[in-house]
């Protein structure tokens, strides 16, 4: 199977990315990431993109507008052939244009169960608002923020006692479930979007194959 090749787009840590870079190098997904690119200049995310051999690309947004930086990511995007766009942990909202170019192969992660607490800190916000359950989310996007069609959810307790660190962490464990399945899906072409709904084909699960957590509740099509 020709591997789907991915573009990533990180403003932190990476640890998002990380996981797609392992699940590839471990042969659980028919895809590679085959740049990264940042719109921080400090963002660990190129360091290990770098780390892995993967061209990795600092984009300043600063005295661009906000179509002239897109304009460049786009160029970048098409000159390494991506097939796939995945926001991990990307911090700039995306502008009806560029996505309205990518859709349907652009998808996002979010550390919550949307359409509940949408924005920056979702899990802050669960905790707060004083949920029992929240989780994580993969969608495709659109052009409203953390608004498109839902691919993968997972539900994910919240405990006595927790902090937004310890809830983080949690979900956190979880997203690095979740986005190389989700990427493992489309590779398959097993994802269909009709309207807001996406239909998962048949196929093998991941519940099957790979490790499992408990306590965590997966939706239909791991």
């Amino acid at each position: 199977m020709k591997k789907l090749r991915v573009g990533v787009l990180a403003s932190g840590r990476g640890t998002d990315l990380q996981s797609i870079i392992d699940a590839s190098e471990k042969g659980m997904i028919d895809a590679e990431v085959v740049v990264v690119i940042s719109d921080n200049k400090n963002a660990f995310a190129l360091e290990r993109a770098k780390k892995h051999g993967i061209p990795s690309r600092f984009i300043d947004p600063k005295d661009k507008t906000r179509r002239e930086h897109e304009e460049i990511i786009d160029s970048i995007l098409r000159e390494y052939k991506v097939d796939l766009v995945v926001g991990a942990g990307y911090m700039r909202i995306l502008s009806p244009w560029f996505v309205k170019k990518w859709y349907g192969r652009l998808i996002n992660i979010h550390p919550a169960l949307l359409p509940s607490f949408k924005g920056t800190d979702g899990q802050g916000d669960a905790l707060r608002y004083g949920v029992k359950i929240t989780g994580c989310t993969t969608h495709f996007m659109d052009e409203e923020m953390d608004h498109g069609p839902i691919i993968l959810q997972a539900a994910v307790k919240v405990l006595p006692g927790d902090t937004r660190d310890s809830l983080a962490e949690r979900i956190l464990k979880v997203e690095h479930q979740i986005l190389p399945r989700t990427i493992q899906l489309i590779a398959e072409g097993r994802v269909k979007i009709k309207d807001r709904i996406v239909e998962i084909l048949p196929g093998e699960s991941w519940k099957d194959k790979y490790e499992v957590y408990q306590d965590v509740l997966y939706s239909e099509g791991y």
